[in-house]
């Protein structure tokens, strides 16, 4: 929810940081001042082109110490209007998640933005800590999301047509969105129906194969995070975390407008 809050937008704005700069600099501080080749090594299926507009001059404005407070605020103030402060069962929902996330901190090779997440110190407040270790967590599943990637030859910008190619999300939206060029979106199309993988727009039946083994070996993954909880302690989560995560579909906190927006800046 941090990429589509008005928290976290003006929160950067009022660093001097608009759009996509701040996105990439928020979510790349806690590498320190990252250079766009690193963003676009760890981020993965963003363009080029797109994160060296917005870095390293981002650094010129802000530091990532500022980003990263401003990050934390801006998330605490999204959550806290969503209610999540008040819900039941907060106390044991950090205690499980942050149990899950300090596994994980125990497997940090191989998952640098992970692992640059896992160096912050902890925060002290219920609300952020739960949005602390629900990052490390999606961070953790992303870097292993990225070594199933590469192990299969698939590139970011492949990643993404597969994704479109799937039907879950309009392919114009995961293009525009990460900035790809009509002409080189054309040629991973090319590239992945020559592999057999795309069936002229659709996935082939190789290509559907492909895809879910790839999510089945981020799962296999990510399992190290969730191993510590084990089967009862994980059913557990996944019942408390519903009507929190019902909370923030409810208060509009990934409001598509507002991306929208952001994108258009």
């Amino acid at each position: 929810m941090i990429y589509f809050v008005p928290e976290a937008v003006r929160r950067y704005a009022d660093l001097g940081l608009k759009g996509r700069a701040g996105y990439f600099a928020s979510r790349g501080a806690p590498l320190g001042r990252a250079s766009a080749e690193l963003i676009i090594g760890t981020f993965y299926n963003f363009c080029p082109a797109l994160v060296r507009q917005a870095l390293p001059s981002a650094w010129e404005v802000v530091t990532p110490e500022q980003m990263l407070a401003a990050r934390f605020d801006a998330a605490s103030e999204a959550l806290r209007r969503a209610g999540i402060h008040e819900l039941d069962g907060l106390d044991e929902i950090v205690g499980l998640t942050r149990r899950a996330a300090l596994a994980a901190c125990e497997h940090p090779q191989g998952r640098p933005l992970f692992a640059a997440h896992a160096a912050l110190p902890w925060p002290g407040e219920p609300v952020q800590q739960l949005w602390h270790a629900q990052t490390l967590l999606r961070e953790f599943r992303g870097d292993g999301h990225i070594a199933a990637l590469l192990s299969e030859g698939i590139d970011g910008l492949e990643a993404l047509v597969l994704h479109g190619a799937s039907g879950e999300v309009p392919s114009v939206v995961l293009r525009v969105s990460r900035a790809w060029p009509e002409e080189e979106w054309a040629a991973a199309v090319e590239r992945l129906r020559t592999r057999g993988l795309l069936d002229g727009e659709a996935l082939s039946a190789e290509g559907k194969a492909l895809r879910q083994h790839i999510e089945d070996r981020t799962d296999a993954l990510a399992v190290p995070a969730y191993a510590a909880l084990g089967e009862d302690g994980c059913e557990r989560l996944a019942e408390l975390a519903r009507p929190f995560g019902s909370a923030v579909v409810d208060s509009g906190l990934l409001n598509q407008e507002a991306f929208r927006k952001l994108l258009s800046e």
